[in-house]
């Protein structure tokens, strides 16, 4: 038998699960079992680094997009903003959890909605996880070995490096990445294992933000940027509506939801996930109004939807073809290590819906395996061998993650169970639903009118 710690005991003493044990996102100690007997709790750096790489994901690409459409001003308006609703939506998730003695996203929802509304949120997050985790596959594939479109072909930095050969495709890369890198780290059963690559992973992004400022100022210094737009253009209902478009970019570059209990089940201090949440909104925050500006900015109304694209073309600048691999390589392997911490609730989702009464999956090798081998192995044919998989995601993800991100934290404030929701949550919850069922609706009808009018996007 283990033997706790009394101030372990004292600091995880809001956390034994008391409603609905057996759902996602529980990492149970079970310490008699010897689930975790030599983890002492995560760290306040570790539980950073792994909300942050939770967060920024590929939705950082998509962003000075969308300072072409709302201009600068409002474009960081908007950001802000939304890290303020997604910190509120966090609050409430976190607040009802202590007070319900739920432990899990899944557990909170059961609590609020009964079985329905648990297996309702367990669903939401395999189609919004398996569909970014194939997304993420698909721009590493792109990057490495590149793409065809329109009949062009794009080369990947492999194949600009050693030309066109049998071991740098697309399949023989992907196979390569999946089984040395996406494997083993997807392997680990503790979030808290992730933070030495979250952190590298953190790093990588900054490194691209890192080298796209110092592109942007050798650009201005030598008076070849133009000033950009500060407000977005109206003209038109249509041009109104479509300000509203650039919502689920924004809501999914802030989802982070579904590991928000993982990490606070292994915090050493749980007092602390306040404050860490917090710490990793502003730091992402501040990455995504960096790269918003810099990347507009150099670009300007050229910044493609994913901005990564505009770095395989001519920069005009000295060692302008050696920053677009940096930039390009730092993206990937970002990605890379961003995989395992979105495939962590993605397994514990999927494994509480087809056995809501197992034992808990760290301690059962052979489920832990089937689950973690089945989903890399659907994951990696989804990026080989679906060729529309961007636009079925455009309404998959989207409505996904506002449903994970939004709709439903203020549900579970709006319920109020113990009565703990003062007037001004019920008011922000409201306001949330809105917001999101308006903005996704429109979203919705002009993603759909544009890809019927111009047909499905295709990589080859």
């Amino acid at each position: 038998m283990t033997i706790v710690s009394t101030k372990e005991k004292k600091s995880r003493k809001s956390k034994q699960p008391i409603v609905d044990e057996k759902s996602p996102l529980l990492p149970t100690k079970h310490e008699d079992e010897g689930g975790f007997d030599e983890f002492n709790g995560a760290s306040f750096s570790g539980a950073v680094f792994n909300l942050s790489t939770t967060i920024v994901g590929a939705g950082i690409m998509a962003l000075p997009a969308t300072m072409k459409v709302l201009g600068l001003i409002l474009g960081f308006a908007v950001i802000i903003f939304m890290a303020f609703l997604t910190e509120a939506s966090i609050e409430f998730l976190l607040r009802f959890s202590r007070t319900s003695k739920s432990v899990s996203y899944g557990g909170l929802m059961g609590d609020a909605f009964g079985k329905y509304g648990r297996m309702l949120i367990q669903l939401c997050v395999i189609v919004n996880n398996v569909g970014v985790l194939i997304v993420y596959m698909i721009i590493i594939g792109d990057v490495l070995s590149g793409t065809t479109s329109g009949g062009i072909h794009h080369a990947g930095v492999l194949e600009s490096w050693f030309g066109e050969q049998w071991w740098n495709g697309r399949f023989f890369v992907l196979l390569v990445t999946t089984l040395a890198i996406f494997a083993p780290l997807a392997s680990l059963k503790r979030i808290d294992s992730l933070r030495y690559t979250s952190a590298l992973s953190v790093a990588l992004a900054v490194v691209f933000l890192v080298v796209t400022v110092g592109i942007t100022l050798f650009k201005l210094i030598n008076g070849t940027v133009i000033m950009p737009r500060l407000l977005p253009n109206v003209d038109g209902l249509t041009s109104l509506l479509n300000l509203f478009t650039v919502v689920p970019v924004l809501v999914t570059a802030y989802i982070c939801h579904y590991n928000v209990h993982s990490i606070d089940s292994e915090l050493e201090d749980d007092t602390q996930m306040k404050a860490v949440v917090r710490t990793s909104i502003v730091l992402c925050s501040s990455v995504y109004i960096l790269t918003s500006l810099f990347g507009f900015l150099l670009f300007g109304d050229a910044t493609l939807d994913d901005v990564l694209a505009n770095f395989s073309t001519d920069l005009g600048i000295p060692f302008g073809s050696l920053l677009n691999d940096v930039v390009r390589v730092s993206y990937a392997a970002h990605l890379m290590l961003v995989f395992p911490v979105v495939f962590y609730p993605l397994r514990l989702n999927l494994d509480g819906l087809l056995f809501p009464s197992a034992r808990p999956l760290s301690l059962d090798n052979v489920r832990f395996a089937s689950l973690s081998i089945g989903l890399i192995g659907i994951v990696f044919l989804g990026a080989n061998f679906i060729p529309s998989i961007w636009d079925a995601f455009q309404f998959t993800g989207a409505t996904a993650a506002v449903l994970i991100g939004f709709i439903f934290p203020a549900a579970i404030t709006l319920r109020d169970r113990y009565g703990i929701a003062t007037k001004r949550d019920k008011i922000v919850s409201i306001f949330m639903i809105v917001l999101a069922v308006f903005s996704n609706v429109i979203a919705i009808y002009s993603d759909a009118y544009a890809l019927f009018k111009n047909g499905p996007s295709r990589r080859a």
